[in-house]
C-alpha cells in the first residue's frame, strides 16, 4: 500500500476546531497531533486505493471478459 514518510520533519499547521469538542478532548488527554496524523494517514490510503482502484477498473474488465471467452492460459497445462 502506498505509504507515507513518517521520519518527514513535523510542520504546524493552523485548524479551526469545535471548541467543545477541543475541550473534551484535551480533558481525556487526547493527543490532538497524534490523532490527527493517524487519521489523516487512513483517509489518504483510502483515497489512494479508492484512485488507484478507479484506474484499473478497466483493466480488470478487460482481464476478466478475456479469461471468461478464452479461460485461463494454466488450463492448458493443469490435469483438471
Amino acid at each position: 500500500m502506498i505509504g507515507y514518510n513518517v521520519h518527514a520533519p513535523k510542520r504546524s499547521a493552523n485548524l479551526s476546531v469545535n471548541e467543545d469538542l477541543l475541550r473534551q478532548a484535551k480533558e481525556l488527554g487526547i493527543n490532538l497531533s497524534a490523532t490527527l496524523e493517524a487519521e489523516l494517514a487512513r483517509i489518504v490510503r483510502e483515497e489512494q486505493k479508492r484512485r488507484l482502484e478507479a484506474e484499473l477498473a478497466p483493466t480488470i474488465r478487460a482481464w476478466n471478459a478475456f479469461h471468461a471467452e478464452h479461460g485461463s492460459a494454466a488450463d492448458d497445462y493443469l490435469d483438471l
